[in-house]
């Protein structure tokens, strides 16, 4: 394991904004940086980072925390590999002690997988470049391609022996397991402990994830035969999830960001070669159609997208729906045809990056203007097929989100079917409300088919947790925020200075009370633990948690969810948490002893109720006794505390 020295240097050096903006695109907002969330899909960013703090937070999807977390999250591993990513990425040396064969044993599949896929990488990129047949059948065919040697170690492109199991039996020679082998796909077994190489006799294309692991692996067949694929890709597996990735984004989003713009291809080969020519910012959908998850991936870091087609009409015609996708997630869509009989591939090894991309500029037409002149060479003079034609564009324009772009295509497909406006608008309105009732139906039956409320359930402790977690949290805020700070002073002198801590602890002990939120409850208890400390920092301490809850908890109640405007500070002056502690601290006392009372008191009138049905005369009496106990309770806590009674509680 790691020692906390070491630790703390990765956290030093692991700033939040260098972490983050390897995956998501960020623009300044005030003190703060915003981005589309990489967790969940949005339109509208949601995603704050906060350099001075050291965390990020999403008002979202509700995920948040700090450097460490963020890569745990996005990578889904576990904390302690997550700080040893960081540590990679930061050139800071670590020491751990070898795995002993039993924690090798326990190690999670994902990982595994991960090890496996990187073992394969290896092992196909050494018989390329060292073994005869990888030479001469392997190298001979990408150079034939006309790849460099430097593109094809940048791609880590390699060669699978056309024998049976050779790579399986290296693999297990070299001590992986065969269960892995499978579960990966990069190994088949049939009956009788049958194994078989998937990609025996191919050219290999490792498939990365954005922080570069290899996830899968796409492999060409170079021999003529009818009855293979010519492309033979991983299968879907706990760790590849083709929906949700992209061929070459790991090598594109650093110029997909500079250039703000994203190129998307079909293959392997068309992003390879637009590398080689200087066109970086390029990712393939490798053959699939493009799927939500794609197109979010894409979205992180860009809202525009350039579609380049080989001029195949029905492979355009195909992937229409595609773009459709794009253009419903909000994103700027062009698209390029390409002249007859050329492809991303080839068009690139005959043009340097500046002759492209002039190509690009002169050539690429808006989606809607492309699909409109595909559309009507089919339509021809033929009135049933123009009708067809305009409800089709219609239905690509209402799925835009932004009025003002959809306002400008409207405009703009008038004038090329020679259509009133009026008239795209009101078939624009006509499908919203379709599939607004399409939705109100599904709603309606997912109620209908959804179980009863589960009422045992909801009066057990999970219920009674959730009933006081406002008031917990804004205690919590205060304690870690600022539970260092003075809160007042005990006396005229000024001698005798109570913190902010200090305070809220002596009011819960005063009462007895424990948080009901276990999680909440901890946090309480490690800061008494550690607050004796001088060199103890609560927002440090809680946000760098290895309780991954914990900490994302934390990055809740640190983060600002608003920003006061520059024209709300000119006209009027805003008192800050700061200067008002002493109000804030009991408050918030106040608010949460408050609401334990009226919890109790709705107990008791339930139980009242049922002594009343019951004309139990006696136990009325003494609930009623109880009732008043409580309403003393509550003037007194309000007199003690220096606050009024609040009308809404009365």
């Amino acid at each position: 394991m790691l020692d906390q020295t070491t630790i703390d240097k990765i956290i030093d050096a692991a700033q939040i904004q260098d972490v983050v903006s390897d995956y998501v695109t960020l623009k300044k907002r005030g003190v703060n940086l915003l981005g589309l969330c990489p967790f969940h899909n949005e339109k509208t960013p949601s995603f704050i980072v906060s350099p001075a703090k050291g965390i990020f937070k999403c008002f979202g999807c509700g995920k948040g925390g700090n450097s460490v977390h963020f890569i745990m999250e996005h990578e889904q591993i576990s904390y302690y590999e997550a700080l040893k990513f960081l540590a990679r990425k930061y050139h800071i040396e670590f020491q751990e002690r070898e795995l002993s064969a039993e924690e090798q044993a326990i190690r999670n599949d994902r990982e595994s997988m991960f090890l496996v896929n990187e073992f394969a990488q290896k092992h196909f990129t050494s018989t390329l470049h060292n073994h005869i047949d990888g030479k001469s059948i392997g190298l001979g065919y990408f150079r034939e391609r006309g790849f460099r040697d430097d593109i094809i170690q940048k791609f880590q492109l390699g060669y699978s022996l056309d024998q049976r199991d050779a790579f399986t039996q290296a693999a297990i020679k070299a001590g992986y397991n065969k269960t892995y082998l499978v579960k990966t796909g990069l190994t088949l077994e049939g009956d009788n402990n049958y194994l078989t190489d998937r990609f025996r006799g191919r050219v290999m294309f490792p498939v990365h994830t954005l922080s570069g692991k290899v996830v899968a692996f796409g492999g060409r067949i170079l021999k003529k035969d009818d009855k293979m694929a010519k492309y033979v890709n991983s299968p879907e597996s706990e760790i590849y999830h083709k929906s949700a990735e992209l061929y070459g984004i790991y090598f594109a989003k650093q110029a997909i960001v500079r250039q703000d713009r994203c190129f998307l291809v079909e293959g392997y080969t068309d992003v390879i070669s637009m590398h080689q020519s200087g066109i970086e910012n390029v990712v393939a959908s490798s053959g699939t159609s493009l799927t939500p998850g794609q197109i979010r991936l894409i979205h992180r870091f860009t809202e525009n997208v350039t579609v380049i087609y080989d001029g195949d009409p029905a492979g355009i015609k195909a992937s229409i729906r595609g773009i459709d996708m794009l253009l419903e997630e909000g994103l700027n869509i062009k698209v390029l045809l390409l002249p007859d009989g050329d492809d991303p591939d080839s068009f690139a090894r005959k043009h340097n990056a500046s002759d492209f991309i002039e190509f690009v500029e002169q050539n690429s037409l808006d989606f809607i203007r492309f699909k409109t002149n595909l559309l009507l060479k089919d339509a021809g003079n033929d009135p049933v097929k123009r009708a067809g034609l305009v409800i089709d564009i219609v239905r690509s324009i209402s799925i835009i989100p932004n009025s003002v772009i959809r306002a400008e295509y409207v405009k703009e497909c008038s004038t090329l079917l020679s259509v009133d406006e009026a008239m795209l608008y009101h078939e624009i309105n006509k499908l919203k409300t379709n599939e607004q009732g399409k939705t109100a139906t599904r709603t309606q039956k997912e109620l209908q088919d959804s179980p009863p409320p589960n009422f045992e359930e909801m009066e057990s402790g999970s219920a009674i947790v959730s009933k006081f977690n406002n008031e917990e949290q804004n205690i919590l805020q205060l304690l870690i925020r600022y539970g260092e700070n003075i809160m007042f002073y005990a006396d005229e002198a000024k001698s005798q200075a109570v913190t902010v801590a200090t305070f809220i602890f002596e009011e819960l002990e005063h009462d007895g009370l424990r948080f009901f939120n276990p999680l909440h409850q901890q946090i309480l208890e490690e800061y008494k633990a550690h607050s004796a400390d001088e060199t103890f920092s609560s927002e440090r301490f809680f946000l760098y948690h290895p309780n991954a809850q914990i900490s994302q908890l934390t990055a809740d109640l640190v983060t600002e969810k608003y920003m006061e405007s520059k024209v709300h500070s000119r006209v009027r002056k805003t008192i800050s948490d700061v200067e008002r502690l002493n109000e804030l601290g009991q408050r918030l006392i106040f608010e949460y002893k408050n609401s334990i009372i009226l919890d109790l008191r709705k107990d008791l009138q339930i139980r009242m109720k049922l002594a009343q049905e019951q004309d139990n005369i006696q136990l009325i009496n003494e609930l009623m006794d109880e009732m008043k106990n409580l309403d003393h309770l509550r003037k007194q806590l309000s007199k003690n505390l220096g606050e009024r009674v609040i009308e809404k509680y009365l």
